[in-house]
């Protein structure tokens, strides 16, 4: 048997683009038409190992939910090839597999019966089928009456307890609650312990660094790199930013950076941003450094990050305060500081006047997605005032292999002594 569970190569799926639907069935009849070809994919290449834990990323288009589907079979390679060895479940969009005119119940036998299991062996995974999913009496009414919450639950329920040697996921983990996604992700850590291999597609990067032994990351049909999932998932907020290369500013020489690019435009950018203030100071410049002193919105749990702005004055102001804030994605400040809390002194500043300044601290919030507030406020003409305020001004990801309860890790040195 191959330690490998998974190994594509060479895959490369060409669609063709007609320019009215007519040319399509021109073409079928024998006609000469014009089709333009579109590469979802384009010689991709990857191995998995088993009981590994993979995941696929990469922007909109560039194929992720494509090689999924040519690994499980719903398409065919244009070129190219896939082995795979084990018993495969997906979970590959809502509906996938179900008769939307069944009940709950009987699409659990006929995806069963699909994936090649006895009615006997479908009885006997019943019952922890139905606990997974946990909807109650919805399961006997056909499934087209279900919310989207209900439906991938049960979806998920049937892929995940039909005892899988692979499980496939795309994105539909996305539409359950909190809880259910806890309840899903424990289940992949007991399939890791188990030996189970488990390839997924997610948009959600915390969980990527959180679960993932190793990534790929596809760009516009490619393969743009894979390898370990904090190294993958920095790499793919830089191509989010258009910045594949490493242009970024390395430790000693921001301002020599910060002429030839304004370093906001390294980070995943919030184009909804709430900004207010009165003008007489303005943040002109912002970045977010990681512990290697590059520009980057992912930031590893326990490392040392720096919060930059860069101020510009259009007014005389005798005592500048300058804040960031981190929320998380309800809104909530989970934490946060100023240069007032921090009883640092500030010059009086006037017009035509910068000033950078840099918040350095370690990373202590736990694996997720949160969005990064900046601030100038001061004293203007005796009054209190706000000069510029950048509300949700750009999205911060937080990753690690160490997990933690709640919001905070606690960096607990635990000791454990035997006595007889």
């Amino acid at each position: 048997m191959s330690e490998f569970a998974i190994q594509v190569k060479d895959l490369t799926k060409i669609y063709k683009l007609y320019k009215k639907p007519s040319d399509r069935l021109r073409e079928v009849l024998g006609f000469r038409v014009n089709a333009q070809d579109h590469y979802a994919l384009q010689n991709v290449s990857f191995e998995v190992k088993r009981g590994e834990t993979v995941g696929i990323i990469g922007t909109n288009g560039s194929g992720k939910s494509t090689i999924l589907k040519i690994i499980t079979g719903v398409l065919s390679p244009t070129r190219g090839e896939v082995k795979v060895e084990g018993r495969i479940s997906a979970l590959l969009e809502l509906g996938a597999g179900f008769n939307m005119e069944y009940s709950g119940i009987e699409n659990i036998y006929l995806n069963g019966t699909m994936m090649g299991f006895s009615k006997e062996e479908i009885d006997a995974k019943l019952q922890d089928i139905l606990e997974f999913a946990d909807i109650g009496d919805f399961v006997y009414q056909p499934v087209k009456s279900y919310s989207s919450g209900m439906f991938v639950r049960l979806a998920f329920a049937v892929a995940i307890n039909i005892d899988p040697e692979i499980l496939i996921v795309d994105e539909a983990l996305s539409v359950g609650d909190v809880f259910f996604q806890a309840k899903c992700y424990r289940k992949f850590e007991e399939f890791k312990e188990q030996g189970r291999t488990i390839l997924f597609v997610s948009h959600d990067l915390s969980s990527i660094g959180k679960y993932c032994d190793h990534v790929v990351l596809l760009n516009k049909g490619s393969k743009l790199a894979e390898g370990g999932a904090k190294e993958m998932v920095n790499l793919y907020r830089r191509v989010l930013v258009n910045q594949t290369e490493d242009q970024m500013q390395q430790p000693g020489t921001p301002e020599k950076t910060l002429e030839k690019k304004p370093q906001k435009e390294y980070l995943h950018l919030n184009p909804e941003v709430l900004e207010y203030g009165n003008g007489i100071a303005s943040i002109v410049d912002f970045c977010v450094y990681d512990h290697e002193g590059r520009a980057s919105g992912t930031i590893e749990k326990g490392e040392e990050f720096q919060v930059m702005m860069k101020v510009h004055y259009q007014g005389d102001v005798s005592e500048p305060v300058y804040a960031f804030t981190i929320k998380d994605l309800k809104g909530t400040e989970i934490t946060g500081t100023n240069t007032m809390y921090e009883k640092i002194p500030v010059q009086p500043q006037k017009s035509g006047d910068e000033q950078t300044i840099t918040f350095t601290q370690k990373m202590p919030l736990e694996a997720g997605e949160y969005m990064l507030c900046l601030g100038c406020t001061g004293y203007y003409k005796g009054d209190f005032t706000v000069f510029h305020r950048l509300y949700d001004v750009c999205s911060l990801t937080v990753i690690t292999d160490k997990k933690a309860v709640g919001y905070f890790d606690l960096f607990s040195d635990v000791t454990v002594i035997s006595e007889s």
